[in-house]
């Protein structure tokens, strides 16, 4: 990690969970960490844990709304003028609505397809044009996905959120062979955790049956996934971790 102290690396989804986790392991690392999200009272919390447990820990918190495309250029434009650009972007955000196939709510399909694969695809292209307009070439850009993304349960609520973590999946391999044709070492990870014990699912499918799932196993935590980061970005220049999946060792599928 030592070729990234004092960059400047950006979490989406950065207020609870995975991303709160990240941002405080890149901050711990010396890593300059922009945090984003809606919920600017959450971020300002994330900003005062970082610096209890480090005072040189660097995290700047800026709101944005992953489902507005014009929220999401002037986060990147903000990081430009203050930052100089990002060199690292951890794509975090993302929501699971409850929406089956046969009987869902349009609007929640359009939610799920404008965070889990618009502004992911969004916050790459900017992030891999702040790198190369600076002559970065030893980026990363991290998305965060899911097992769902590598085969569909017999769960019809999570049908929909499948189909757009399959297609981070076909995005993330895109991109890496975009920067090969542009003979960029710019790299490109993708990690897929099963079940983790967040807001995630309580949000998406209520307290109870969030409970009953992650007393039923032992779940992953938000910071196994944050070593994953850590692992993927601190790999040699000429190494690319393309793929990590991981599930709880008691999960099934």
């Amino acid at each position: 990690m030592e070729r990234f102290i004092g960059r400047v690396a950006l979490v989406t989804g950065a207020s609870t969970g995975i991303g709160r986790a990240v941002s405080l392991r890149l901050a711990a690392s010396k890593v300059k960490v922009v945090a984003t999200a809606r919920n600017m009272e959450r971020l300002e919390s994330l900003c005062k844990e970082a610096k209890d447990l480090d005072p040189d820990a660097s995290i700047k918190p800026i709101q944005c709304d992953m489902r507005n495309e014009a929220e999401i250029l002037s986060l990147f434009e903000q990081i430009t003028n203050e930052w100089g650009g990002v060199d690292i972007c951890i794509n975090n955000a993302g929501l699971l609505k409850d929406s089956p196939l046969l009987s869902g709510d349009s609007d929640h399909w359009r939610e799920m397809l404008d965070v889990n694969v618009i502004a992911l695809s969004l916050c790459s292209r900017e992030a891999v044009k702040s790198m190369r307009n600076r002559s970065v070439d030893d980026g990363h850009i991290i998305n965060i996905s899911s097992m769902g993304g590598h085969r569909v349960l017999p769960n019809a609520s999570t049908h929909f959120y499948s189909c757009t973590k399959f297609a981070v999946t076909s995005l993330s391999e895109g991109l890496h062979q975009e920067l090969r044709a542009l003979n960029s070492h710019i790299r490109v990870t993708q990690i897929s955790p099963g079940a983790v014990k967040t807001e995630f699912l309580e949000r998406a499918q209520g307290k109870e049956a969030a409970d009953k799932h992650y007393n039923s196993i032992k779940p992953l935590e938000a910071n196994d996934i944050a070593d994953s980061v850590l692992y993927a970005l601190s790999a040699p220049p000429h190494v690319q971790i393309k793929d990590i999946l991981m599930r709880p060792t008691e999960q099934v599928a």
